[in-house]
């Protein structure tokens, strides 16, 4: 064999080598994630955007992969400000994945923000009853129980018991228009701003004893009760039965689990060891952007869950 035709023939059987080498390689290589065989141990509620990312804009679509990687229920606050009919949409789409709707929050309007039931003035009264039967047109369209309603600002002008006794006595005609329809609103108590009524669990819990319906109960928010209280664990305890749903982000920063100082493995087991067969929303940030922030994300939770 000539030299120049051994040499030709050597570079063309390494480069079929090499070539099938980086296939085998690309072949073997697994993906940064696989989808999920199994639903989560409790069931976590993404929202808009967690997943923009990996699966696009559009909000369908991010529900259909939370899906294939465990996820079984969502949550949207702004649900209420959807139209009609993108609200229906997001609730057939539940319906036929198998997955729930979390919370979506009781305002048409931003009224729990810029107004407050503490005053006990008959025109908040009277903005809440209008949101609650709203929400509930809004519920039978896209499959929610659960809503989340914020009394208010902290009215400096009475007490902390005259203004007590005017949130009881709102709550008590909202949750007489939910409680027919199997409808639950969920007070959220905030750490976001000192001047918000409701701050403490033990606040949430009397409140909740003192309405008296099960169409009132507590919204256990985690990051926000960590940055007012900490305790989690037992805090959860104590209020366990005027508690209807839990939110979810590290504390600092509000990112995912294993991002700040809160011990969520443990929380989520200690939950799941009670019982709870409701919903754990992911009201928080990614503490990276972009696709690589996403994966992280999901990655965290499948390391928090991994408790059984």
């Amino acid at each position: 064999m000539q030299r120049r035709d051994f040499v030709q023939q050597s570079v063309l059987a390494g480069g079929a080598l090499l070539t099938s080498a980086i296939a085998s390689a690309q072949k073997s290589k697994s993906p940064e994630l696989t989808p999920a065989e199994k639903p989560f141990n409790l069931n976590y509620a993404f929202h808009d955007g967690t997943f923009e990312n990996l699966a696009g804009k559009d909000f369908i679509e991010q529900i259909k992969y939370g899906h294939s990687m465990g996820f079984r229920a969502i949550e949207d606050n702004g649900m209420m400000g959807r139209p009609v009919a993108e609200q229906k949409k997001i609730g057939e789409t539940l319906a036929k994945l198998g997955m729930s709707m979390g919370v979506f929050v009781v305002s048409s309007n931003g009224w729990h923000w810029k107004t407050s039931l503490t005053t006990g003035k008959q025109e908040y009264i009277d903005l809440m009853i209008k949101d609650c039967k709203e929400a509930v047109e809004v519920a039978k369209r896209c499959g929610a129980k659960w809503m989340t309603v914020v009394p208010g600002n902290y009215e400096r002008s009475l007490s902390q018991e005259f203004q007590t006794a005017n949130v009881i006595n709102a709550l008590r005609k909202g949750a007489d228009i939910l409680a027919p329809h199997g409808l639950v609103m969920v007070l959220e108590a905030l750490s976001d701003n000192p001047d918000l009524f409701l701050r403490h669990t033990d606040q949430a819990y009397m409140i909740c004893q003192a309405v008296g319906s099960p169409a009132c109960k507590f919204l256990f928010d985690m990051y926000h009760m960590q940055r007012n209280e900490g305790d989690i664990i037992s805090n959860i305890d104590l209020v366990w039965n005027e508690t209807g749903y839990f939110q979810i982000g590290d504390n600092p920063g509000r990112n995912e689990p294993g991002t700040g100082e809160m011990n969520y493995k443990n929380i989520f087991k200690h939950i799941k060891s009670k019982g709870y067969k409701g919903i754990l929303g992911m009201e928080h940030g990614n503490s990276i952007d972009g696709k690589d922030g996403e994966i992280a994300l999901i990655k965290a939770y499948r390391e928090a869950d991994s408790f059984m």
